[in-house]
């Protein structure tokens, strides 16, 4: 019985020692493997706002993909005045630190959205944004704008890419989403894609955001083709969640603010 009992006592401490042992592994490696973590999924956004701006090189090296980033300005934007702010407003020292995403789940550096006004259903929208702008000789030439809104399954989170103008869409892509994959998730095939070059975003009037996507496809007749993109087969309520989360963000609740004092040159 004493033997039984000693057989009982050594097997459980020899999994308590693995059980600490591992714990310590397990917590070491996070500790240890963060850095290369963080350092990959800010590569990551680099590639996807390149990718947005149609600057990414197919093939490029994460040095180049560095490289070419580093042409972008990153700026801090207060979405109700369309005015930039400083990093110490936010509580960083980085702007390529500080997450919007997570400021809109903070009461104090967010705002409610009601929902009427709710157009992309994200219920929450942080007061302030983190854009990338591009001059060359003094002009601007690109704005890249994160956008994020509920599609069928999911939120679907992205970059519109804007030219000088702050009107013409360069590009758009999601990044992050769990659409249905061949229907919604379609929204990462790049022949879709490549119809949103050249859409303008705002009418002659400069006011309301006027995209749309259309079911049965844009014919080449179209009244405001300028503004039109193909829905995607079989996914209605994937294509109204794109169409509504990009008039949200380019709204008066969204960018439209910054975007007027852009071309207008107050900013």
């Amino acid at each position: 019985m004493a033997k039984a009992k000693d057989t009982v006592s050594r097997t459980l401490l020899v999994a308590l020692v693995l059980s600490v042992v591992f714990s310590v592994v397990v917590s070491t490696a996070a500790v240890v493997l963060r850095p290369a973590q963080i350092m990959n999924q800010n590569l990551d956004i680099k590639t996807n706002i390149l990718a947005a701006a149609g600057m990414l090189k197919e093939g490029a090296s994460a040095e180049e993909i560095e490289e070419e980033f580093s042409r972008f300005d990153v700026r801090l934007l207060d979405l109700d005045s369309g005015n930039f702010v400083e990093p110490s407003d936010v509580g960083v020292e980085d702007p390529m630190k500080y997450d919007m995403y997570k400021a809109a789940s903070d009461p104090q550096m967010s705002t409610n959205i009601p929902s009427s006004e709710d157009k992309a259903g994200i219920k929450r929208r942080p007061n302030v944004a983190k854009i990338y702008t591009l001059t060359e000789n003094d002009e601007l030439v690109r704005v890249v704008l994160p956008v994020h809104g509920y599609g069928l399954w999911s939120t679907l989170y992205g970059f519109v890419s804007l030219e000088g103008d702050a009107n013409t869409i360069e590009g758009l892509g999601f990044y992050d989403h769990a659409e249905t994959p061949g229907l919604g998730g379609e929204v990462d095939n790049p022949r879709w894609k490549s119809q949103w070059v050249g859409k303008e975003v705002y009418g002659d009037d400069l006011q309301e955001p006027q995209v749309r996507l259309v079911k049965g496809g844009v014919s080449s007749d179209a009244a405001d083709r300028e503004h039109k993109v193909d829905a995607l087969s079989g996914a209605t309520l994937t294509s109204r969640g794109v169409e509504q989360l990009v008039n949200y963000w380019m709204g008066d609740r969204g960018y439209a603010p910054f975007l007027k004092k852009l071309r207008e040159g107050e900013v």
